[in-house]
């Protein structure tokens, strides 16, 4: 079974089988063959319009976590809408396809491994934000968002760097108008299935937060002017010039405001604390504090949260 371990080290390792998503499709193809037995036919494993993994979902997940003692949350979703799920549980379904041709395959001591590295993504660790009085801090909302960009280039299907933004654009809200004043969603929370005309609504301003503004943004931005909404839009300061020019390619170039994250989150620190020395360090814990809040109470991945030092 120790060499069954380590094949499975390499599967998680090349796969990058570490977040939510790929964790979930481990869980429920492992517990298909534990119910149906092995080897698996892959064509099976499909919904009827083939988008998607049959019987993969929420309930499915929680119920394998809820016999082993665990009752967070691993996906709100439960992987099933997960980038690149169907091509993991290929992957998977051919791995354990040809363990069966070598021998007998332990499948609940398979599944208490991939328990195990459920475990592990929740203590995942937090991203880190260290308070430098040397540092501008454009350079310290700078480096969380290099640290986001880091992760997310590691492959692992989670969108880092927007949840970042999001969540820290929220964050920054609720320091200005007070918790409760605005909802707060899921990064992976569609606007149009829930009717609303942005991430965040305040009277009649409509705020879009992006790491990619594209085509579908902008349309979304013109719904907003037709609504008699203002819409704002808030990117990465790479990002800026991309969506300026969607909207001046749209006609909207003297209807949407857009601005930098760096930008938008400094001055408001310094806005915040009233240009107070002594109050600007407060005012970035207290942003933190609501950040970390919110992803707790929006998100499942505890590694989105941020560290303050």
């Amino acid at each position: 079974m120790d060499n069954t371990l380590l094949k499975l080290e390499q599967l998680r390792d090349r796969e990058k089988m570490r977040s939510k998503g790929p964790l979930c499709v481990a869980l429920h193809v492992t517990r298909v063959a534990i119910e149906r037995g092995l080897p698996i036919d892959v064509d099976q494993q499909f919904t009827s319009g083939g988008g998607q993994i049959k019987g993969l979902g929420k309930g499915r997940v929680q119920s394998i976590l809820k016999g082993y003692g665990i009752t967070r949350v691993l996906a709100a979703e439960g992987g099933r809408t997960s980038r690149g799920s169907i091509g993991i549980m290929k992957s998977y379904v051919a791995f354990l396809n040809e363990l069966n041709k070598v021998g007998p395959v332990d499948l609940n001591v398979i599944e208490s491994w991939w328990v195990e590295q459920v475990k592990v993504f929740f203590a995942s660790k937090p991203f880190k934000l260290k308070y430098d009085t040397a540092k501008s801090y454009r350079a310290i909302i700078s480096d969380l968002l290099t640290q986001a960009e880091r992760r997310q280039n590691q492959g692992s299907g989670t969108m880092w760097v927007g949840t970042l933004l999001q969540h820290l654009v929220g964050a920054k809200i609720d320091s200005l108008l007070g918790k409760g004043e605005v909802q707060h969603h899921g990064a992976s929370v569609a606007d149009s299935p829930t009717g609303r005309p942005g991430d965040f609504l305040i009277d009649d301003i409509s705020i879009h937060v992006t790491a990619a503004p594209g085509e579908v943004l902008i349309r979304k931005c013109a719904d907003n002017i037709n609504s008699n909404f203002r819409p704002v839009i808030i990117t990465l300061p790479k990002k800026i010039t991309v969506a300026e020019e969607l909207a001046a390619q749209n006609g909207l170039e003297n209807r949407i405001d857009v601005f930098d994250i760096e930008q938008f989150l400094a001055a408001n620190v310094y806005e915040l604390s009233r240009f107070s020395r002594a109050n600007r360090k407060v005012t970035i814990k207290e942003i933190v504090e609501n950040y970390n809040h919110i992803v707790t109470e929006c998100e499942s991945d505890p590694g989105l949260k941020i560290d303050f030092a």
